[in-house]
Parts: structure tokens; sequence; C-alpha cells
């Protein structure tokens, strides 16, 4: 279990490494998607409070928007999705990241679900 990920929720994942999180939704959200056909990606210099809508995944079955879990500037945006939007399908975690954000509110952080947590809100799911 990786202790510096942590969870929403909504089904977004957030890795803290340097003062950079890396932002995505879950294997288990994108499951309930389906085939992800589109990503709608966040503008690098944009600033997000926590729960923002920052990004609109659009599936075979349905568009949702994915939620910053915490507030912060968007540095990066993994645009490789843009071409190949079906990576989040393949690989939420290491290759389907949505975005990186930096000055992050590490208060908001600790009060996001651990793996642990996050296991037993699926499990009801």
């Amino acid at each position: 279990m990786d202790e510096t990920v942590k969870f929403t929720k909504d089904h977004e994942w957030i890795k803290v490494k340097d003062n950079t999180a890396t932002v995505g939704i879950t294997d288990f959200a994108q499951k309930e998607l389906g085939e992800i056909v589109f990503v709608e990606l966040p503008q690098v210099g944009r600033i997000l409070k926590k729960g923002d809508p920052f990004c609109v995944v659009e599936s075979t079955k349905a568009a949702s928007d994915v939620y910053a879990p915490v507030s912060g500037k968007v540095v990066e945006v993994n645009s490789a999705l843009e071409a190949s939007p079906t990576l989040l399908n393949s690989n939420p975690f290491d290759h389907g990241w949505l975005a990186r954000l930096e000055e992050l509110s590490l208060a908001e952080l600790g009060e996001l679900m651990s793996e642990e947590e996050y296991k037993v809100l699926i499990e009801g799911c």
C-alpha cells in the first residue's frame, strides 16, 4: 500500500512527490465509465479550488466531470490522453494520469481517504 496516494469519494486519486501532485481517476471509476473516448484536460496555469470540476472524461456510456481533490495550480497535463484517451482504461494510475498540480493545500490533502478507506468505500458500491 502506498501511503502517499490519497483518494476522494468521487473516485479521484492524488499522489504527492516533491510538492507536485499527480491527479487521475481510479481504476474503479474507469471500469464504471466503460470505454473512454475523449478527455477534456484543464489548461496549464489554471488555479483550482478543492471540489472544482477541472476535467471532463467521456465514455461510450456518459460524460463525467473530474473534481479537484485539493486546491492547487495546474502545471502540466497528460497530453497523451488527447490522442489515446483509452490510456485511462488500460492504466489509469501510471499512464492515464490527468494533471499535475503545484501550490497545493496540504491541509486539504489530509482530509482525503487512504487506500484502505477507499477500498471500504468501493466495496459498498
